[in-house]
């Protein structure tokens, strides 16, 4: 079965499924746990009773009860029953089970933390350093964990912190002795997905902590792997790999299978984890756009939120669609994918002498220097440019063996293109872009030599290929190379905005490193991940906003014990108003989707920068409060918001969803002449220095004009909140369906606040 992860990093992360669609099936249950009988001891108890005296369901088809991220319980149920508990006063909704899909030894360099500690030291007092980086602890949720690589080495890490309450959880190939002081707790969470799947006793999953799939492995020793010697994959990216955060603790919670990743469990494994104590949640995982009341992840993040747990997670692989981009929710922090300066080359030399550039990650013998003839379509042109995407069984062994083959890129994962070109007796492989890919390059560990090209790149190729009567190629392959300029790029697999839930909050908020990444990888799976690979190695180079999630979640880690009385919102606060938005050329951030300047529905308010984020002068905080009076804004029935917040009133309502106190602005303009002037309120704590006056700056397009009042801001103690007020008037009539972006600045001498504006006309 091909893996769930490399069928992501393809192409973008699946819309959840609206149902499992069975005559029984998980349902998700809200409960107002205000109406508790005080009669039962526990809501595990009063759960129980419930699901049984409405519906009369066994007691073994209650699958989790939850406490912590969510009030309720999932219960596997037939549609009749479900329907019965949508009639109970006590019952805030009843959902179906959703169905979510997955989503180094440069990054730290890159970020430029490449030694923790003086990063630390050179920002902050040691009296300011209340935490130590091992006393914060990141949870990842994902597919598990391989526990005896090196990254998890716990060598000189300090007593496992006294207020962790976790477990290290034994299974079928998994011992509890398996943890350590820094991999320090392993959980499985699998009645969801066994009861979607109907498997139970003849699955052939093993439900335990440990990844068979390694995308888990991977997203955690990104966060915050132990530091290993002379890591690589077959030889690229050679050096000194670690995580970002490599003295912090990390848990594992299981929660992703060959299936995908039940919502019911996720949210069992978000209960667990707040209550065990994690400070940081990474969840490299998500769906497609649905209001918040209805989705597990926003759901428990906002819990996560209130207890003071900062959640950070991909923001989806469905690049470069427009409004594409998932995990959404404003108290989320929401992370899109950028390059790193590292490339692997490799080169395609055409027999008509023209060489075009591309990557690979292939290590094997190579195929010689000798020309090889080339083949695209089964060796025949097709006029219509229909796509050549070597799918399972497409080709046809008598035209493609000894010949390396033209692939287009899509539908099916890159390397299974490699194994069905090998499997039909072809030598080599020409990966291409098409148009929606562009010129970004992905590289990867092939079965057989192979390289990726981009849009322009594989256009030569196939104009060649139309031209000559008998094209030939020979493939090349160039190492490692760093240094490379421009980065940071916006990978074209990233997910963009605008937000299609709340269109008022601009996401995603930030980038990080997702491309190429290198990170622990079980010793048991092949690179591939395909069944036939039966390479072994201990680290692996992987793309996806699902290895840029963990990085920022790493960075938050790092913010957490530099600040340990800073919320969740300051920290994410922080990591955007330090973002930076031009490339090592000094030039604006590039879209490697079309070639051209990304815009901040691409890249948010820029790429993280720990340095600045470390000491950002201002942050924009928020408050439980006002996250409700958002959450009450947004439209939604008292019933549903109760589902998200946990509130059986709301007290406070914004007159719209942008008026919350977010560190960047998305105005939506209407065609009525009241409606092409937004005015909104922000409130700026100061977490910098005492006597500090900031001064504001102002870039917007033509067509808007911005005033904001007042124009200086002068703090004279730490911890004091000023407020100002922006407002942004359309002079532009006529403009439809259009957008433009500008930024609001707070400068004081180098020091600069800066927040990115999305305009919108609708």
């Amino acid at each position: 079965m091909v893996s769930l992860l490399w069928l992501c990093l393809l192409a973008c992360i699946l819309h959840p499924s609206s149902s499992i669609t069975t005559s029984k099936q998980t349902y998700i249950v809200q409960i107002n746990h205000h109406q508790k009988p005080t009669s039962f001891l526990s809501h595990h108890h009063w759960y129980s009773h419930h699901l049984q005296s409405l519906t009369s369901a066994p007691p073994h088809a209650l699958l989790y009860s939850y406490t912590t991220a969510y009030n309720g319980y999932a219960a596997y149920l037939d549609p009749q029953q479900a329907q019965t508990l949508r009639g109970s006063d006590s019952i805030l909704g009843v959902y179906p089970d959703t169905l979510y899909h997955l989503h180094t030894t440069r990054t730290p360099h890159f970020l430029g933390i490449d030694n923790q500690l003086p990063f630390l030291s050179a920002q902050t007092s040691q009296q300011q350093l209340n935490r130590p980086i091992s006393d914060v602890i990141i949870g990842v949720l994902d597919t598990g964990v391989w526990p005896e690589l090196k990254s998890f080495d716990d060598s000189g890490m300090p007593a496992v912190p006294t207020r962790w309450r976790g477990e290290c959880e034994e299974g079928e190939d998994f011992k509890g002795t398996l943890c350590n002081k820094k991999l320090i707790g392993a959980r499985t969470f699998y009645k969801g997905f066994s009861m979607a799947t109907k498997l139970r006793e003849d699955t052939t999953e093993k439900f335990s902590p440990r990844d068979h799939d390694g995308h888990g492995t991977h997203t955690s020793t990104t966060a915050a792997g132990s530091q290993v010697g002379n890591a690589s994959l077959f030889g690229y990216a050679s050096g000194t790999a670690r995580g970002i955060a490599v003295h912090a603790r990390v848990a594992t919670y299981k929660v992703c299978w060959k299936l995908g990743c039940l919502g019911s469990d996720i949210l069992a494994a978000m209960d667990k984890a707040i209550s065990d104590g994690v400070d940081v949640l990474s969840m490299s995982i998500g769906g497609g756009s649905k209001p918040y009341y209805e989705d597990s992840i926003a759901i428990g993040a906002f819990k996560a939120m209130q207890m003071g747990v900062f959640v950070s997670c991909s923001a989806g692989n469905s690049g470069p669609a427009k409004a594409s981009v998932a995990n959404a929710a404003p108290w989320i922090m929401t992370v899109g994918a950028g390059t790193l300066d590292r490339d692997f080359p490799a080169y395609v030399d055409l027999g008509n002498g023209k060489r075009v550039t591309g990557v690979s990650l292939y290590s094997g013998n190579g195929m010689g220097d000798g020309p090889v003839e080339l083949v695209y379509q089964s060796g025949e042109w097709n006029n219509n440019n229909t796509r050549n995407l070597c799918l399972t069984d497409s080709l046809q062994p008598d035209l493609v063996r000894g010949k390396v083959v033209l692939c287009d890129r899509g539908v099916n994962p890159r390397t299974e293109k490699g194994m069905v070109v090998k499997q039909a007796g072809g030598i080599g492989m020409i990966l291409a872009n098409t148009a929606e890919s562009g010129e970004e390059l992905v590289g990867d560990s092939h079965l057989l030599p192979a390289v990726a090209v981009g849009k322009k790149g594989g256009d030569e190729i196939r104009e060649y290929l139309k031209r000559e009567a008998k094209p030939r190629v020979v493939l090349r392959f160039g190492g490692t190379v760093l240094g490379v300029k421009p980065s940071p790029v916006v990978a074209a697999f990233s997910s963009r905005g605008p937000n299609k839930m709340t269109p008022e909050i601009l996401k995603p908020d930030v980038i990080g490193p997702g491309l190429n990444i290198l990170a622990g990888w079980p010793d048991a799976i092949g690179p591939t991940n395909l069944e036939m690979d039966t390479r072994k190695t201990r680290f692996n180079i992987v793309s996806g906003t699902s290895m840029s999630c963990p990085h920022i979640s790493g960075v938050a880690a790092l913010l957490k014990a530099a600040h340990p009385e800073w919320s969740p919102s300051a920290i994410k606060s922080a990591l955007m108003t330090t973002a930076y938005t031009v490339d090592n050329l000094n030039s604006t951030l590039h879209d490697a989707a079309g070639g051209g300047l990304s815009t901040p529905w691409a890249h948010g308010a820029g790429h993280v920068e720990p340095h600045k984020a470390m000491s950002p002068g201002l942050v924009y905080d928020i408050s439980t409060k006002e996250y409700i009076g958002l959450v009450c804004s947004l439209g939604y029935t008292m019933k549903q918001v109760a589902a998200v917040a946990n509130v059986t009133s709301c007290t406070k309502r914004y007159r719209d969803p942008g008026q919350l106190n977010y560190p960047s602005f998305s105005i939506v303009f209407g065609k009525s002449s009241n409606s092409r002037v937004v005015r909104y309120t922000r409130k700026l704590t100061n977490v910098g220095a005492a006597k500090s006056v900031y001064k504001v700056a102002v870039d917007v397009p033509q067509g808007v004009e911005v005033s904001v009042k007042p124009r200086r801001l002068v703090f004279n103690k730490v911890g004091q909140r000023l407020r100002y007020t922006a407002t942004f008037v359309s002079k532009n009539k006529n403009t439809r369906h259009g957008n433009s972006f500008g930024w609001i600045s707070w400068k004081k001498g180098k020091k600069e606040v800066r927040s990115p504006i999305a305009f919108t006309y609708v």
